[in-house]
């Protein structure tokens, strides 16, 4: 006999199926962006899998709740819920809920600062992926890890992480998982001052980037590899690996990144005392950023010219940039 709060098998199946479809609509209105609607829609779905019992769906909703809140911003939410989500996924042994809920917990913990339990929290969700074999959230584990590490400023730990990522992701043949955490490695032996071998992450990186067609992480790339090698005091690859950016920015119609090349052209030649060929970019940059209306960057280039001259013994030309400024 059902009491008046339980509710008889037709009203079951009926709240399985507005829950659901609840649940359905809120995952749609998630992905569109719509994040207020899609939190009322798991809200109500996740009343309505209560009043059923239906665990393994509160868990499934309460993750994707999680998500949401965190989406928002609401990272004390997304820890409630996802606390809720991995208690739920505990009671009905659902190893690979409690590897998401976990991860969520993690991330929301990084957010707040609080890194002591982000790292329970990851080391927890890398132990259950590395017992279920799921090499994907292994992955994804080692790299959020990595977050709150290189949020505690230990690069040396980052890289160790990252490394064993990359490990993995090889194994998976994963080449744009393969280009982003190449990408991150170069860029923490380039902060920990270790140029060679960020040159060397840059650059396998940068093979990647250009099987996958993927322009604007090559132009990137090349940037990093040209700070890279001007950081190591070789100025003509640098000059090489900023040509090349150049010629990508120019294919794509970037201007903003075509100017910075030419300012990094500039400053190498510079470097190496090649005054003449300073000039010559700069010059073309001056001419770039006319034709753009960009006043700023013009009073800047004029004086980077200015100097130029100065340093060639060409003091009536650098008279000509001092009164362009002007």
């Amino acid at each position: 006999m059902f009491t008046s709060s339980t509710p008889n098998p037709q009203e079951q199946d009926d709240c399985n199926s507005e829950a659901s479809r609840l649940l359905q609509q809120g995952v749609q209105q998630q992905q569109a962006g719509e994040l207020s609607a899609a939190l009322n829609s798991l809200q109500q779905s996740l009343v309505l899998f209560q009043t059923v019992g239906d665990c393994q769906k509160q868990a499934q909703v309460l993750c994707c709740l999680a998500l949401v809140a965190y989406s928002l911003g609401d990272y004390k939410d997304a820890i409630s819920y996802s606390d809720e989500c991995l208690s739920l996924a505990k009671d009905i042994k659902d190893l690979q809920m409690q590897v998401q809920a976990l991860s969520n917990l993690g991330n929301a913990y990084r957010h707040l600062g609080d890194h002591d339990k982000a790292i329970e929290s990851l080391q927890a969700c890398l132990q259950i992926a590395q017992q279920l074999q799921d090499e994907r959230s292994q992955v994804a584990a080692l790299n959020n890890l990595g977050l709150v590490y290189k949020a505690l400023n230990d690069i040396p730990q980052t890289i160790e992480l990252q490394q064993q990522s990359l490990k993995i992701i090889r194994q998976l043949q994963d080449h744009w998982g393969e280009e982003q955490v190449l990408k991150n490695l170069g860029n923490c032996c380039y902060a920990l001052g270790y140029y060679a071998k960020a040159i060397d992450y840059y650059e396998q990186c940068l093979a990647i980037a250009r099987s996958l067609n993927h322009s604007r992480s090559a132009i990137q790339l090349l940037k990093n590899l040209g700070n890279a090698c001007h950081a190591m005091g070789e100025y003509s690859k640098a000059i090489v690996h900023h040509e090349e950016r150049l010629q990508l920015a120019q294919q794509i119609q970037d201007t903003r990144t075509q100017e910075q090349c030419l300012d990094s052209l500039g400053i190498t030649c510079e470097t190496l005392g090649d005054y003449t060929k300073a000039i010559i970019y700069y010059e073309k940059r001056l001419e770039l950023a006319r034709s753009l209306n960009r006043r700023s960057n013009e009073q800047q280039i004029l004086a980077s010219l200015k100097v130029a001259c100065y340093a060639l013994g060409d003091y009536v030309k650098a008279m000509e940039y001092q009164q362009q400024m002007k």
